[in-house]
C-alpha cells in the first residue's frame, strides 16, 4: 500500500530506506529515505540530535514527486564523528553524499530547528539550488535580537571556552534530557503535537538514535551554532523560504520569528503562520514542501 492510502498522522512514517554513504575522507554518513525513487530530490536537516528515521509529509510526498532524504550529522544516528568539524566543512560532506546517492539536476533543503544554520551553511556554498528553513534556530549572535537572559548565558559561555562548553554538554546530554528540555519549553499548541500518541514514540525514538555514541555529535552540533557563524547569509543567493509559527515561544529558535534573518538574506521570503507553533513542520508539510518545489 502507498503512503498516499495509508493513515498518516503528521505525516509520520517508518523510513522506506536506510542506507549509509562513503564520504571521500573514508567517514560515513547515515541517511533514511521516503518518497517515490525518481522525485525531486529534498535533504531534510533535522532538529537538535535527532536521527534519521524520523521524518515528514509522508502522505504527500507521492502526490508532490518528492524523494525525502534525513541525514544525520556527524557523530549522531551512525554517522561517523567528526570531532573537529565545522559548518563550513559539512557542505563538502553533502556534496559527497549527493554524489554518493546519485542525485542529479540539483537538490533542495529543509532545515528545522537545529538544523537550520546546516542547511544555510549549503546555500551559502551553493550546494542546493534553495532552501526551507522551518522554526530555525536564527544566528543568536547577530546584533539586536532579543534573546532570552537564559539563552544569552548560553551564548556566552560558547563565545569565552567552547572546549569546556562542548566537553560540559558532551557529558552530561541524553535523550532524556533533550526531551525534557524540548517538552519544558514549548507552549501548549506543540506541546499537543510532541506529546500525543502519534507523535511522541517516533520523535523519542529519533532522540535514542541521535544519541546512540553518546552526546559528542549534538554538543558539536551546539557550540558550532551558538557561537558566531563563519559564513555570511547575506552572501546566500539561492531562494530561502522562512517559515515560523506564531505559537512558537522562539526562546531558542528565533526571538523575532525570523524577521531579522529574512532582512539579512537576499532571496528570502517569510511566512509567519499566527495559527501554528514550532511543529508546523509535521502541521503544515505540504506548504513547506510545495512552496520549495515552486522555487
Amino acid at each position: 500500500m502507498t503512503q498516499e492510502g495509508m493513515v498518516v498522522t503528521y505525516g509520520i512514517a517508518e523510513p522506506e530506506e536506510l542506507g549509509t554513504v562513503r564520504l571521500r575522507d573514508g567517514r560515513a554518513l547515515g541517511w533514511a529515505g521516503w518518497g517515490p525513487a525518481d522525485g525531486a530530490p529534498v535533504l531534510f536537516f533535522s532538529g537538535a540530535a535527532m536521527g534519521r528515521s524520523l521524518g515528514f509529509g509522508a502522505g504527500v510526498l507521492g502526490r508532490l514527486g518528492v524523494r525525502l532524504i534525513a541525514v544525520e550529522r556527524p557523530g549522531l544516528g551512525v554517522s561517523d564523528p567528526a570531532p573537529g568539524r565545522t559548518l563550513l566543512s559539512w557542505p563538502d560532506d553533502v556534496r559527497d553524499l549527493v554524489s554518493g546517492l546519485g542525485l542529479e539536476g540539483g537538490v533542495r533543503v529543509v532545515g528545522f530547528s537545529h538544523g537550520a544554520p546546516f542547511a544555510l551553511a549549503c546555500a551559502a556554498a551553493g550546494v542546493v539550488t534553495a532552501a526551507s528553513v522551518v522554526s530555525g534556530l536564527d544566528e543568536l549572535t547577530h546584533p539586536g535580537l532579543p534573546v532570552d537572559p537564559a539563552v544569552a548565558g548560553l551564548l556566552r559561555a560558547a563565545a569565552e571556552d567552547p572546549e569546556t562548553f562542548e566537553e560540559m554538554f558532551a557529558r552530561d546530554a541524553g535523550a532524556e534530557m533533550m526531551w525534557g528540555l524540548v517538552t519544558g519549553m514549548s507552549g501548549e499548541h506543540d506541546l499537543a503535537v510532541y506529546t500525543g500518541p502519534a507523535f511522541a514514540p517516533a520523535y523519542r525514538r529519533s532522540l535514542a538514535e541521535g544519541f546512540a555514541q553518546g552526546a559528542a555529535g549534538y554538543a558539536r552540533d551546539l557550540v558550532l551554532a551558538y557561537r558566531p557563524w563563519p559564513f555570511r547569509v547575506e552572501d546566500i543567493r539561492v531562494p530561502v523560504e522562512l517559515w515560523y509559527g506564531g505559537h512558537d515561544p522562539g526562546t531558542v529558535h528565533s526571538p523575532d520569528h525570523g524577521a531579522t534573518l529574512g532582512r539579512r538574506i537576499p532571496a528570502a521570503r517569510r511566512h509567519l503562520l499566527p495559527e501554528e507553533g514550532g511543529s508546523l513542520l509535521w502541521t503544515r508539510a505540504e506548504d513547506v514542501l510545495a512552496a520549495l518545489l515552486a522555487l
